[in-house]
């Protein structure tokens, strides 16, 4: 493939690194005090009672509901961990599953909400591509180790 300025996989190896920027800012724009006391998963609670679809308040009542301080140190810390993985290229096939998961979960959590279905299209998007072009080959930790060859 011939590209302007950077090969095919540099171009990739962009595309992984702006991602992993995106969650590391999930991650950072966080009110920390408010989200790990339960601002965050409260505010979910109130989106998830509402949901038009009963699976989606069966699974949050199951799952998360009863465990908001966990769930919100889950939540803002796989974004971190995204971000960094991402970003390094560090487990990187694992970092892209990870966060085509949650922008899935996201999703589904917010199908009404149109404005937030963008950002979580556009991630779940990103992630494939990446992981499809195996993104890892240059400009990461995975391939200076030799990780998935």
């Amino acid at each position: 493939m011939q590209t302007m300025w950077l090969s095919g996989a540099e171009w990739v190896a962009v595309l992984r690194i702006g991602l992993g920027l995106w969650w590391l800012e999930s991650w950072r724009h966080k009110d920390k005090k408010t989200w790990f006391t339960g601002g965050g998963i409260g505010w979910a609670v109130g989106i998830a009672e509402k949901h038009r679809w009963q699976f989606v308040r069966a699974g949050f009542d199951l799952t998360v509901k009863p465990r908001p301080q966990v769930m919100a140190y889950v939540v803002a810390y796989a974004e971190l961990a995204l971000g960094l993985g991402l970003i390094f290229g560090l487990l990187t096939p694992i970092a892209l599953v990870g966060g085509l998961v949650l922008n899935l979960i996201y999703f589904v959590l917010m199908i009404h909400d149109w404005a937030e279905q963008g950002q979580n299209l556009m991630m779940a998007l990103i992630s494939v591509v990446v992981l499809f072009a195996m993104g890892w080959q240059v400009w990461s930790l995975d391939d200076a180790l030799g990780l998935f060859q």
